[in-house]
């Protein structure tokens, strides 16, 4: 086994993630983690599973390396990517789409290029320990059937999350996918939510609920609001745990996210 794959070995955590020159929340990676056995990858708590092979060759400056995906959404789709390891910490950077690889660790507006920071997941002692369950309110007891209106394929064209305005670019790059009463929202090939959803149309604002299925906050219940602008949709959610919004407009040190989509 290479001296690299072999150091590679285990669970890591994702500690910081760049997408498009935009930091992402911590929210959006809190449960991220790569785990390597042997030459194959798993990738969990980014919304979905993704498995498969890795290729390095340690005599390229940077070091080069391969993801090919053998199962998830990305199913037979290679990444290219380039990568160093120091001690606990493994920097990855990597081309979410095309066939050029990265040069450099470093993303730009509308590159499509992922940046990560990961440190090694050392058993008994956790970098992020499982912060304590908290108390998730009761979706609207009027909360209906999904709205159709909600359904079909959407693009971010901005979003403010954590009190962090995305940056326009980002922004695009999120796609909103809702069939029934599921909805994934993805970045790139990255699937970064999965939740159910009900509704309440007849709600002042509109009332929205989320129950999510898969992701960093999986087992956990949002509730908000939305509304249409002409052929926007607007958005705004209340961080897990906390009470609904009353308004469009996020308060100073909010958690929430806001987003406005159009239709894809």
């Amino acid at each position: 086994m290479p001296q690299d794959l072999d150091h590679l070995q285990g669970t890591w955590l994702v500690t910081s993630l760049e997408l498009d020159g935009q930091s992402l929340p911590e929210s959006l990676h809190a449960e991220a983690r790569i785990t390597v056995t042997g030459p194959r990858f798993q990738s969990t708590g980014m919304g979905a599973v993704y498995e498969g092979t890795l290729r390095l060759d340690e005599t390229q400056t940077p070091a080069h390396l391969d993801m090919h995906f053998e199962a998830g959404p990305e199913t037979g789709n290679t990444n290219l990517a380039i990568y160093e390891l120091a001690g606990a910490t493994w920097r990855l950077c990597l081309a979410t789409r095309g066939n050029t690889r990265p040069t450099s660790f470093a993303t730009t507006p509308g590159s499509g290029i992922a940046l990560e920071t990961l440190t090694r997941d050392t058993p008994g002692a956790s970098a992020r320990q499982p912060a304590e369950a908290t108390p998730v309110p009761e979706p609207s007891p009027s909360a209906g059937e999904p709205v159709t209106e909600l359904g079909g394929k959407w693009t971010m064209v901005s979003g403010i999350v954590d009190g962090k305005q995305l940056d326009p670019s980002t922004a695009g790059f999120v796609k909103r996918v809702t069939q029934g009463s599921k909805t994934t929202i993805s970045a790139g090939p990255q699937t970064m939510l999965q939740f159910e959803f009900t509704a309440d149309p007849s709600a002042s604002p509109k009332a929205i609920d989320y129950r999510h299925t898969a992701g960093p906050i999986k087992g956990k219940t949002q509730l908000g609001i939305y509304e249409f602008e002409g052929a926007l949709l607007r958005i705004h959610m209340a961080a897990a745990g906390e009470a609904r919004p009353t308004e469009f407009t996020p308060p100073p040190g909010s958690k929430s996210s806001f987003t406005i989509w159009k239709k894809a």
